[in-house]
């Protein structure tokens, strides 16, 4: 019931009030009608661990079986390539400032890969301490010219677009991030000093995934410092890239398929 400016009492309209532009004043919706936030299939942390325990799995397929490896390289690039796109949104928004350092960097750091990894073989023979067996060299395991460069066209692309933006994001993104702020990543900034205890750790791990485990650690310390100057994540894909990319190159130049 309302009372009117006469005094007079009137019933109360059950129907929406009029608005000046003539339309009608719509009620809130119900609790249960309102959108709810969507809901992820997989946490953040999943997210990040996903495309890297993919790669490597197959990986380790290919290296366990030597006849399987062009089948497991195509197929863990193929799925890395799917699942970054799928986990796109829960990943760090990447800034690319810093760019032209990271192709600097890139440049100097195929340079210090070859160069160091040559050094360290010429007086140190046995320094991995695992052995990857005879390297892959598509000359003698393709029968098809076309094939062997369709499938080198995959391999060099996977090492120069897939694995820099895969690697980075776990290692530099995830990865660093956790060891600033172990509670919740999501908590630290990128590139976080943290008394440097990020950048030795993550240079660290990084080398548990390389036969060249010194020369990693040496490349790793090198994008970490990027990091840490630029805390630009996309200058470490950049470099991370370029490298790749050079090295690629190298092999292909002198078939020295050992940094393949």
């Amino acid at each position: 019931m309302a009372v009117t400016g006469g005094g007079n009492i009137s019933s109360a309209s059950p129907h929406p009030s009029a608005l000046p532009d003539g339309g009608t004043e719509k009620a809130p919706p119900a609790l249960d009608e309102q959108p709810r936030p969507r809901r992820r299939l997989v946490s953040n942390e999943a997210a990040y661990l996903l495309p890297m325990g993919a790669f490597l799995a197959f990986t380790a397929v290919g290296g366990h079986w030597p006849s399987l490896f062009v089948a497991s390289y195509i197929a863990k690039t193929l799925i890395t390539v799917v699942l970054l796109m799928v986990l796109w949104p829960h990943y760090t928004r990447i800034r690319w400032s810093y760019w032209w350092l990271g192709i600097i960097l890139g440049v100097i750091g195929v340079v210090q890969w070859v160069g160091m990894e040559r050094v360290l073989l010429h007086f140190w023979p046995h320094y991995h301490l695992l052995e990857s067996g005879p390297p892959f060299d598509p000359y003698q395991q393709f029968h098809s010219p076309a094939a062997m460069w369709a499938f080198i066209a995959i391999r060099w692309a996977g090492a120069a677009l897939v694995v820099p933006v895969m690697e980075e994001l776990f290692w530099r993104d995830y990865l660093w991030r956790t060891i600033a702020a172990p509670a919740d990543f999501k908590l630290a900034a990128v590139g976080e000093w943290d008394r440097g205890l990020p950048l030795l750790i993550v240079s660290v791990a990084f080398c548990t995934v390389h036969f060249e485990w010194l020369t990693a650690i040496g490349w790793g310390l090198m994008v970490g410092s990027l990091l840490v100057l630029t805390r630009s994540l996309g200058a470490c894909i950049i470099m991370h890239g370029v490298t790749n990319f050079l090295l690629g190159l190298y092999v292909l130049m002198t078939h020295d398929w050992k940094f393949w």
